[in-house]
């Protein structure tokens, strides 16, 4: 793919998110879940009113900002409601949350990028992620995952470009990382994990780099004859790594010239000589680690605190966060007596208990729909709105697969030589996807596992820090496929993209909140653990 179409297909993916996030954001004239409190604390920064917030303020800030711009703008303002605490258009306390909403397939893309050099990755990664429901949903009201997920990508997006640079540049983009970090914490406690990831990521650099190390300090203590007869094995398989590639290249651009398809990759990772931003991991020392990654991000999340404490003077700093730990733990286990919507983490990979953001019937489509109040009895409703926050379905199970699928990859190249050999070895160089395979296994687990402990009640948009990590490890699979010379694996790759597709058109109604009818709305909840 070259650069011309590469920026074409990125502009796309940015206008489709833009037009889906905007498109009928007036659409209910009430509080869509927890607009109750997001917009309500939004609006109270701008009215100077104390209060109490479960949560670090930043998401808050964002969507106060988000008010006092759209107020100030001289349309969106033929519905209003004074739900907030003032007069307000749905618009001014959305639109915010939407333009946020509408980069986050750019930056999933921009990751993909630069972790690979590959233009087709970064289109795939940046396409699923807006074929994606929940973000759509959580996109489209003033909630505040939003904000968790993109200053959490952005952070890891300007650690891959510190990596891509050296001095000064390579310390101005570990700044911006540090911020984002920050900024994602302070957004929600959980946006920490998205800067766990990064300290993994470094940690698993530096321990394979130890083991190759050890491995070749060995070699001093042998005999003189076993360390010649070493090197002359090891250059006689390098030699026939060499030949053997040379042959699948050649074998490949035949392919390629009589099918029409312009690259040789395949399933199985191959060494690759190009050097992306992940393999100098092992370049940032620990105070790099410390100082860009670990005092920055603290500095930012209690700068970010500054506005709220001036407001709201009941508690200072740390008993704040007291306050903030005791609500939390005070919720309730993860049981439908303490919500109908709670979901444990093991519930979310396969989402069998998405939640219903608004629920209401109308009697037909021109009926105006009911500020507040339950929706009709049953059989009177013949039109069905319902916002439900549940992911593409086809993208999230696809995505679980090639997770899993890169875990099989980096457990067999573990495993394969140690069967062989009968010893544990570390190749001197991993190719690009077994660090691409490394980078989104780890934070994946660093964005899931940690709510296994969680004993409170939790819901489905929790998973949402984790499973960007899914829409990248799906599209790095489909795009081996479809790079592949095989034609069955092409053939792989183009149907699972337009099985997530035609998923995605299938379900926007109720990402959207489109009128249904009851048949309609049966027709897409295919499990009951999904109403």
């Amino acid at each position: 793919m070259n650069k011309k179409w590469f920026r074409i297909g990125m502009v796309s993916v940015f206008v489709l998110s833009l037009a889906l996030r905007f498109w009928g954001l007036e659409r209910f004239n009430t509080l869509v879940f927890d607009e109750v409190y997001f917009a309500k604390f939004g609006n109270n920064y701008l009215t100077h009113t104390p209060f109490f917030n479960a949560h670090p303020p930043l998401s808050q800030y964002m969507v106060g900002i988000g008010i006092w711009i759209g107020s100030h703008i001289p349309f969106w303002h033929d519905t209003v409601n004074g739900l907030t605490g003032s007069l307000r258009s749905p618009w001014t306390y959305r639109w915010f949350n939407a333009l946020t909403g509408s980069f986050i397939p750019l930056v999933v893309a921009a990751i993909a990028y630069q972790l690979s050099y590959r233009r087709s990755f970064a289109i795939l990664a940046g396409l699923f992620t807006a074929c994606d429901g929940i973000f759509l949903v959580e996109s489209r009201y003033a909630l505040s995952n939003i904000y968790i997920v993109i200053f959490g990508l952005l952070g890891h997006w300007f650690l891959l470009l510190a990596l891509d640079n050296q001095n000064r540049r390579r310390s101005f983009w570990l700044v911006f990382a540090g911020i984002s970090f920050g900024a994602s914490v302070g957004t929600k406690w959980n946006g920490l994990w998205f800067l766990s990831g990064a300290y993994l990521i470094w940690i698993a650099a530096w321990v394979i780099h130890s083991i190759h190390s050890f491995s070749n300090s060995k070699l001093f203590f042998t005999s003189p004859l076993l360390k010649e007869a070493e090197g002359r094995s090891q250059e006689e398989a390098e030699g026939m790594r060499q030949e053997e590639a040379e042959g699948m290249r050649q074998e490949a651009e035949g392919r390629s010239q009589e099918s029409g398809v312009s690259t040789y990759s395949s399933l199985s990772p191959l060494s690759s000589s190009s050097q992306t931003p992940l393999q100098n991991l092992t370049q940032l020392n620990i105070f790099h680690m410390l100082f860009y990654l670990g005092i920055i991000p603290a500095l930012i999340y209690s700068i970010i605190w500054i506005p709220h404490l001036q407001l709201d003077k009941t508690y200072g700093f740390i008993a704040v966060h007291q306050q903030i730990l005791k609500f939390h733990l005070q919720l309730g286990g993860n049981s439908p007596n303490v919500h109908p919507y709670c979901a444990a983490w093991y519930k979310w990979p396969l989402m069998t208990r998405p939640m219903a953001y608004y629920y209401q019937t109308a009697e037909s489509i021109t009926e105006p729909l009911p500020v507040m109040g339950p929706p009709l009895p049953a059989g009177v409703g013949q039109v069905i709105y319902d916002v439900h926050a549940m992911g593409n379905p086809f993208l999230w199970w696809f995505g679980v697969a090639a997770m899993w699928f890169l875990v099989g990859m980096l457990v067999s190249q573990a495993v394969i030589p140690w069967v062989k050999e009968k010893r544990f070895s570390m190749p001197a160089t991993l190719s690009v996807d077994t660090w691409i395979a490394l980078y989104l296994v780890i934070n994946y687990a660093a964005n899931l596992l940690p709510w296994v402990k969680v004993t409170r009640c939790v819901f489905i948009y929790h998973y949402m820090c984790a499973v960007v990590f899914i829409f990248l490890a799906i599209a790095w699979f489909v795009d081996q496929c479809l790079r592949s010379y095989y034609q069955q694996l092409r053939a792989l790759g183009i149907t699972i993209t337009f099985i997530i597709l035609l998923a995605f058109i299938f379900w926007m109604p109720v990402y959207l909140g489109l009128p249904l009818s009851p048949d309609g709305y049966k027709l897409r909840m295919w499990f009951n653990s999904w109403i």
